[in-house]
């Protein structure tokens, strides 16, 4: 009996330990299905959540929309509430110069927004704090830059809006004056003599009303809909005529966006952010929404619209984002003065930021998901969600009715460019690295690398930073020339050096994915950003100006075709954050020609070439550009014949691409279209990606589609290892005390309570550790370091021989609450010193 006991034991442990072994080698997500529809208004996805239609409402609502919610209904939702929106309202500053006219169809008209005075008075003509009282019933921070304020990394940004004098409240008087003034001075111009004139309510020119075509998007109507009426009003008491252009978001993108300035048919735009990504260095902010190189001010880089340019935030941001730098003060020397130079010249002014409620069924969950502490739902909550039967419902917000508002273009710049397109496409990619949602590190994804292995040698020379390491003669550069690999050959140094390894896997085809797909990506980025001459066939304007620059900073790839090994020369650097370095220096997955989070394989990529360059099934023109009428698109059953039928044809006549001829057989590659062409025709779209998920249903025509787990045994990833690398402790505040008043030469005192919290879970413990400084922001920044004193509880006292130096007037006053590997918690507030 007691053998048998034993026996009956020892399978049940077996059983048990299969069902273990089982469920840790279920790689990528917990679910199996995703579905997604769409809901029109979004009560009635809250709704539909709460109710159990849906799992998850995968749109951030405002304040407005959640607080008006009944009971009933919040009762049943799990909310993930993110301070991750923001709002701008984006100029067309055409022709940006005196005398200020623009002539379109033998009309010359007046563009008040031409003159930088006019622009910059309008942050003061908006009352911002209106606008999240009244607009987003308080759920929201006022908000004069690019920066998400009270996010890690920002305070400093947000410091510079105190130098121009912005305040949440406006000052219409000095603002009506300044336009006053600038539109008198305009007035007085030869050009504009006798022409530009005050009539009795408006500017007139030419004796018609100086109009502002004000596109305000009508789809978010208790949000943009009233900011835009609301500023409206305000441009109309500076005497400017409002048209106000009631649009949705596709036709106001397809007139603001992927129109030409030059066309005239648009002055401001009421612009809606997502935060994008959790993070930590903001670099990327500064470049998208000042610099005209990153392709995201008007024009967008088109080399056939009329572009707005400028230089000196180019040659900063440039100098930013590619490393350029030997400390952190130079960082901030060179990402501070670009982003003075963007409020400045106003062609994108910010007004305020949202508190975003995402919201789940709380019935439907095994437990919570991940979530970006920094911008709210995103890819790993479709990775970590964990129902109990394994699908997952969830319901996008649009107002025109329609899945998608721009092209799944996986090559050109303004592919992806929406929020929908980004839910769906992001969980099906793997890129060589991420940041993390909960502590905006950079993580190692496809691509691994030692920090500890990872050189630096750089040093300043003038005004340029130069390596000091040698790159190996026989290093291999793409030649766009030649089209091929070719040695560097002597004399090269650069600035850093970093060797990476690789999770390499089978991409959704079932081909596995390897060193000849990055030396096929990194080629195909360099020959269409460099120009070969005038009638260089492989060359996109838009997409060089996103590329061209960081191409420059790679100097060499030694290559190990055997051990699977890439080891990077290249020209970056980023004193503060190894990891950052090694990321940069990273082979791709992706040719994309933007910062998306977006790639598919190289088979797409070169049958799309091939449709762009030659000719193809339905002899349309198509192009990379957003601004043509025939931009690619992954997810257009007509383009996704022509990509079929271009494969058909690759794979009858042998066709290898030129970058990697000396890498892969005709063999390889004919089995490589085959498992391509067959994807397509199971699954009627030819978005092929590496990821966790893939596209496993499209149909357009009912706005329905269906994500698939991808369950292939050489993924390398499971759901848990992501909560568990994500499952890290946190503070969070939860009051503050301090004195509103300050006598100088005082001692300066402030008690802060905190809580532990483990993400993404919302118990709190009080807190025994962590750190929490408090910052006084002056000209010269005060710091100390609290101490804490009781379970939950921090104090700091900052001397009076500090605060003796304070010239009387009101500051901000920052608490930074931090553990290792969490986010930071901030939290601002304002003293009077006297």
């Amino acid at each position: 009996m007691r053998h048998k006991v034993l026996s009956i034991v020892l399978v049940l442990i077996m059983l048990m330990t299969s069902f273990v072994i089982g469920e840790e080698v279920v790689k990528g997500p917990y679910v199996d299905k995703v579905f997604v529809n769409i809901r029109t208004q979004e009560e009635i996805g809250l709704k539909d959540a709460a109710e159990g239609l849906t799992d998850i409402f995968f749109w951030g609502v405002d304040g407005s929309t959640f607080f008006g919610l009944d009971n009933d209904t919040v009762s049943k939702l799990e909310v993930y509430n993110i301070p991750s929106g923001s709002w701008s309202l984006l100029l067309n500053p055409i022709p940006n110069a005196a005398p200020y006219q623009w002539e379109r169809e033998g009309v010359t008209y007046f563009n008040p927004f031409a003159i930088k005075d006019v622009r910059f008075a309008i942050n003061f003509l908006i009352n911002r704090k209106y606008m999240v009282d009244e607009i987003l019933n308080g759920a929201g921070s006022p908000m004069f830059d690019a920066f998400t304020p009270g996010q890690p990394g920002v305070y400093k940004y947000n410091l510079l809006g105190n130098e121009f004098g912005f305040t949440p409240e406006g000052n219409e008087t000095k603002a009506l004056k300044d336009i006053e003034d600038a539109m008198n001075a305009a007035a007085k111009l030869p050009e504009n003599a006798g022409r530009l004139k005050k009539g009795d309510k408006y500017w007139e020119f030419d004796g018609e009303p100086v109009t502002i075509k004000f596109c305000i998007r009508v789809d978010d109507p208790n949000g943009r809909l009233r900011q835009g009426h609301y500023v409206s009003d305000q441009l109309e008491k500076a005497g400017f005529m409002v048209e106000r252009l009631l649009w949705d978001r596709a036709r106001c993108s397809d007139v603001v966006y992927f129109g030409d300035p030059a066309d005239y048919a648009w002055h401001m735009y009421t612009e809606g952010w997502g935060a994008g990504a959790t993070r930590k260095w903001w670099t990327v902010s500064v470049a998208q929404m000042y610099a005209p190189f990153f392709s995201n001010m008007p024009g967008y880089q088109d080399p056939n619209f009329w572009n707005y340019t400028n230089d000196a935030i180019d040659d900063l941001t440039l100098a930013a984002w590619n490393g350029q730098f030997l400390s952190t003060q130079e960082y901030w020397d060179l990402v501070l003065p670009a982003s003075r130079m963007g409020l400045q010249e106003a062609v994108r002014i910010y007004t305020c930021s949202q508190d975003q409620f995402f919201a789940a069924n709380k019935e439907r969950f095994n437990k919570r998901f991940a979530y970006g502490l920094g911008d709210g739902l995103n890819r790993w909550s479709l990775i970590t969600a964990n129902t109990p039967d394994k699908e997952l419902k969830i319901t996008e917000y649009s107002a025109r009715g329609a899945l998608f508002m721009s092209s799944w273009n996986p090559v050109g710049t303004q592919g992806f460019n929406d929020t929908y397109s980004i839910v769906l496409a992001a969980p099906c990619y793997d890129a060589a690295s991420f940041e993390s949602p909960v502590s905006a590190d950079t993580i190692p994804y496809k691509a691994n690398w030692d920090n500890e292995d990872i050189v630096i040698k750089a040093r300043r020379v003038g005004e340029e930073i130069v390596g000091d390491i040698p790159v190996p003669s026989n290093a291999l550069r793409y030649d766009t020339v030649q089209d091929k690999w070719v040695e560097v050959g002597d004399g090269l140094t650069c600035t850093s050096k970093c060797t990476f390894t690789f999770n390499f896997s089978n991409a959704h085809h079932g081909m596995r994915q390897g060193i000849v797909d990055l030396l096929y990506f990194q080629a195909f980025i360099e020959e269409w950003a460099r120009n070969d001459g005038e009638t260089d066939p492989e060359f996109d304007a838009g997409y060089s100006a996103f590329w061209l620059d960081t191409l420059e900073t790679i100097k060499g790839w030694e290559v190990d075709m055997d051990a699977e090994t890439i080891t990077v020369y290249f020209n970056y650097n980023f004193p503060p954050d190894l990891p950052r370095v090694a990321a940069r220096g990273a082979p791709g997955f992706t040719v994309i020609g933007s910062s998306k989070n977006v790639g598919v394989i190289w088979e797409i990529d070169e049958a799309l070439k091939l449709i762009v360059l030659e000719d193809n099934a339905s002899g349309t023109p198509y192009s990379f550009s957003a601004a043509s009428e025939n931009e690619v698109d992954v997810l257009v059953p007509e383009i996704v014949a022509d990509i079929r039928a271009k494969l058909v044809e690759m794979k009858e006549r042998g066709h290898v691409p030129e970058s990697i001829k000396e890498y892969m057989t005709v063999e390889q590659a004919k089995a490589a279209y085959e498992a391509t062409i067959k994807f397509i025709d199971e699954h009627g779209h030819a978005f092929i990606s590496n990821g966790p998920f893939y596209i496993n249903k499209y149909v357009p025509e009912d706005s329905y589609i269906e994500l698939a787990a991808f369950r292939d045994e050489s993924y390398p990833f499971t759901a848990d290892h992501w909560m568990e690398t994500f499952a890290v402790p946190r503070l969070a505040i939860r009051k503050v005390n301090m004195s509103a008043l300050l006598p100088r030469g005082k001692d300066f005192e402030v008690t802060v309570k905190a809580s532990q919290i483990i993400f993404p879970e919302t118990t709190t413990l009080p807190a025994d550790n962590g750190e929490v400084e408090v910052k006084i922001l002056a000209e010269e920044e005060i710091s100390a370091k609290a101490q804490v004193t009781n379970t939950g509880e921090f104090k700091v006292v900052i001397p009076g021989s500090e605060t003796a130096n304070l010239e009387p007037g009101t500051y901000n006053v920052l608490i930074i609450a931090s553990m290792e590997g969490g986010v930071p918690a901030s939290m601002s507030k304002s003293i009077v010193v006297w």
